[in-house]
């Protein structure tokens, strides 16, 4: 898969934000499921079940007043230090749908820009299935659509994990002073289909960060990488241990403090509040083991003065900045990466509809 749109070789004018989106009030949660579940034939039954979750935060999903922050954040960095692009935003699954800004971004003149989407690691739905979704939406804008060009992931950056670092550091002051030495650290991650894991690195990224986050931290405590927000059949296999799973094992081996960092998520969104904040930490008080969440990147500083960074790599050739023996992410994705796992008996349609997408809580 090559970039696609106008001429390659016109500088860039425009900053794209690409995100998933998420219901604003209860009556736009069913039309968000639906949007999600397009295709992949989902019982009704199955995304009223799911909606419940979103109604229980007054049909509100986090991740649209999460993103506009940071859209104000990127503005305010790019003003203060440039380069000087209008900033855009646009989702896969709900209002502002990735289409429709990127026919404001022609109707305004806008003919190459560089987009930045919020998950730092490979899979298929994490990082594919986004360039795909660019693609789409300039097809169906047509000759006027910009070029966007997709920024690397980050799941090595330095500012990345510093943000975490921070983060987690801030948590562990929530633990009485005596116990902190002595919490466990539960790094978590939307977990994925192993076949799909099979198909990117998503999963050795996703040690190599916490290993490095763990490194900053500059002690030597336990940690583990686990998963949570499966979905799909329970025949299919998928990367784990889930969060639950671990907090009881923690329980048997006598631990009684816990720090959960989402390192696989940039933001406070559905799967975090509900499944780590709801679930887990009710998991939590009926074992007696106390729970302390990290907050995610969010608009840490040093996480926007990472995004303008990994601009400055294309608009003014800066060094790319990466921490631990993996080196930094190509700038453009290898044509055969992250390839969407195959499922039997799927039409194409479905294999690319197929599995949880990240950053936002999907039924399967």
């Amino acid at each position: 898969m090559t970039e696609a749109g106008a001429d390659p070789s016109l500088p860039y004018d425009g900053f794209l934000l690409v995100s998933f989106g998420g219901p604003e009030k209860p009556d736009d949660v069913l039309p968000f499921l639906e949007n999600v579940t397009r295709g992949r034939n989902v019982p009704r039954a199955r995304l009223i079940e799911v909606a419940e979750h979103y109604h229980h935060f007054g049909g509100v999903s986090p991740i649209n007043a999460q993103n506009r922050r940071l859209l104000e954040a990127i503005r305010a960095e790019l003003s203060a230090h440039g380069p000087a692009l209008p900033v855009y935003w646009g989702n896969r699954h709900w209002h502002p749908l990735l289409e429709d800004t990127v026919r404001r971004m022609a109707g305004d003149g806008v003919r190459r820009a560089l987009a930045f989407v919020t998950s730092g690691f490979s899979s298929y739905s994490a990082c594919r299935q986004y360039r795909e979704d660019i693609e789409r939406a300039i097809a169906a804008v047509g000759p006027a659509a910009p070029r966007i060009d997709k920024l690397r992931l980050f799941s090595n950056h330095p500012d990345f994990i510093d943000a975490v670092v921070d983060h987690t550091r801030t948590a562990l002051t929530g633990l009485p002073a005596s116990r902190r030495a002595a919490a466990h650290l539960a790094f978590t991650a939307h977990s994925i289909p192993r076949s799909m894991a099979e198909t990117s690195d998503y999963e050795a990224q996703l040690l190599d960060a916490a290993a490095l986050v763990v490194e900053r931290l500059g002690d030597d405590r336990a940690w583990r990488l686990v998963y949570q927000s499966r979905s799909g059949p329970p025949t299919v296999p998928w990367l784990g241990p889930d969060i639950g799973g671990h907090l009881e094992q923690l329980t048997r081996d006598g631990v009684t403090d816990v720090v959960v960092v989402p390192i696989g998520f940039v933001s406070d969104h559905m799967e975090v509040k509900y499944d780590l904040d709801t679930e887990a930490a009710a998991r939590a008080t009926a074992l007696g083991l106390r729970l302390v969440r990290a907050a995610t990147a969010g608009t840490h500083p040093v996480f926007v003065r990472m995004i303008r960074e990994l601009i400055l790599e294309r608009t003014a050739g800066a060094s790319p900045r990466a921490l631990g023996p993996r080196g930094p992410a190509p700038a453009v994705c290898p044509p055969g990466c992250c390839q969407a796992p195959p499922r039997p008996h799927a039409n194409a349609a479905e294999r690319r509809s197929d599995s949880r997408r990240s950053g936002e809580r999907a039924p399967s």
